[in-house]
């Protein structure tokens, strides 16, 4: 190194020293590591839950109804004889499967309602948002019961597509708000003149400055996507009894409080709860981080 590179970098080019708190962080600090493993290690049991279902989930022992966890059944039995440690992780896999689904659906239509809207004319963009404060006023579980009513019967794929169809209003609100913000940018004008399309200048330009914007409004409709099933299964509107999940498992609730069968309520309930307060704690992360990397724009 030069003496004149060391002047310059003396003079406005030397870094600044890390204080003492930055030099002593540690990587998992301020992060969620407990809810990150927790989800972990439920997506990969739900994965492979054949190879760790100690039973068949739908088989109806009624030999071995109502029994408490023991060394045969580790959850112990529901009313009709199913094992419920094998139940969890084959129910928790339609579980995260509607909650995925529903929020893929969710985020596609939100991501093109609010780019159509930012990008849209003055008075079309309020027409469409006219049209969102109408989806937002009506309440939601009364929109599903009423969507999954005229759809007939249940299943995995209608109740994911009602969910995700009622889910999308937040966050095509702030995909509206940012692209706004982007639409007349040098790069995204210069895309437009050189003939791109739409779905280019909405791939390329404008997704990669909101993205981290309704990251974690994505992570919270998988938590309410999951919270909605159950809720529906527990009213008995959701997915039939023999289609097992974490909601349906929970509308044997009355049956289990008659028979004092506690274990039937309380383990699929602690495996609802804790997932749901990951879910909203890698949430609350997200729109933190998110928040810091505006403030240092």
């Amino acid at each position: 190194m030069t003496e004149k590179t060391q002047l310059f970098q003396f003079a406005g080019e030397r870094p600044a020293e890390k204080t003492e708190a930055e030099k002593k962080k540690k990587w998992y600090q301020d992060r969620p590591v407990a809810a990150e493993l927790f989800l972990s290690l439920l997506v990969l049991g739900c994965l492979f839950c054949g190879q760790i279902m100690t039973k068949d989930p739908s088989y109806m022992d009624l030999k071995n109804c109502s029994v408490m966890p023991c060394r045969e059944f580790l959850f112990g039995t529901d009313t009709m004889g199913r094992d419920i440690f094998s139940m969890i992780w084959y129910g928790g896999r339609i579980s995260l499967a509607i909650g995925l689904l529903s929020t893929l659906i969710s985020t596609v239509i939100a991501v093109l309602f609010g780019a159509v809207s930012g990008c849209a004319p003055a008075w079309l963009d309020a027409l469409l948002m006219r049209l969102t404060e109408i989806f937002l006023s009506v309440p939601n579980l009364l929109l599903v019961i009423f969507l999954l009513a005229a759809a007939g019967k249940s299943n995995v794929i209608t109740i994911s597509a009602v969910i995700g169809m009622t889910s999308w209003t937040s966050i095509a609100k702030v995909v509206r708000t940012e692209v706004r913000q982007i639409r007349n940018s040098e790069y995204v004008i210069a895309s437009r003149c050189m003939g791109g399309s739409f779905f280019y200048i909405l791939w390329h330009h404008l997704a990669p400055n909101f993205f981290s914007s309704i990251m974690f409004m994505v992570v919270m409709n998988i938590r309410s996507a999951i919270a909605a099933e159950s809720t529906l299964s527990f009213m008995g509107i959701g997915l039939p009894l023999e289609v097992i999940s974490w909601g349906s498992m929970l509308s044997l609730s009355e049956k289990a409080l008659m028979t004092k069968a506690w274990w039937i309520i309380l383990i699929p309930g602690v495996f609802l709860i804790v997932t749901l307060l990951s879910f909203t704690s890698i949430g609350n992360y997200l729109r933190k981080q998110a928040n810091r990397k505006q403030r240092n724009l």
